[in-house]
């Protein structure tokens, strides 16, 4: 099913909101799992805007998009550079990437701490969290 940016980002939004009700209500590994799917959406929304109306992009590249791999999609996205460059003047975002950057799909069959589920949910949300730092860039 194709997704626009703009559905990719509420779908975003949503998994965020899930995860933190999720962890709220005792339930670490659901909102673990949640999380990593709000940066995917993110990250998919960065991918989305850098599409064109009249362009037939390469099969290899679109191919590539459908991964769960946190640190692939950054570098699809364009962004790998951009983090980086941040990085160097803001260290909270290089523990914050380092945190989310760990999570993979495979989460799903495994248990997590409510600590875990509190750590990846903090690297991701909040004004400094890495998803707002994707919408400024999506």
């Amino acid at each position: 099913m194709a997704q626009d940016r703009a559905a990719l980002q509420h779908l975003a939004r949503e998994r965020l909101a899930e995860a933190r009700l999720l962890l709220a209500n005792g339930h670490p590994s659901g909102a673990y799992y949640l999380a990593g799917y709000v940066l995917e959406c993110a990250l998919k929304a960065a991918i989305a805007r850098q599409f064109r109306a009249d362009e037939i992009p390469d099969l290899k590249r679109v191919s590539k998009i459908y991964s769960h791999d946190l640190s692939q999609l950054m570098d699809i996205a364009g962004l790998k550079s951009v983090l980086e460059a941040e990085i160097a003047v803001r260290p909270d975002l290089k523990k914050r990437w380092a945190i989310a950057a760990e999570w993979s799909e495979r989460a799903r069959y495994e248990l997590w701490t409510d600590d875990r589920a509190s750590a990846i949910l903090d690297a991701i949300g909040g004004e400094e969290g890495l998803f707002e730092w994707l919408l400024k860039r999506s």
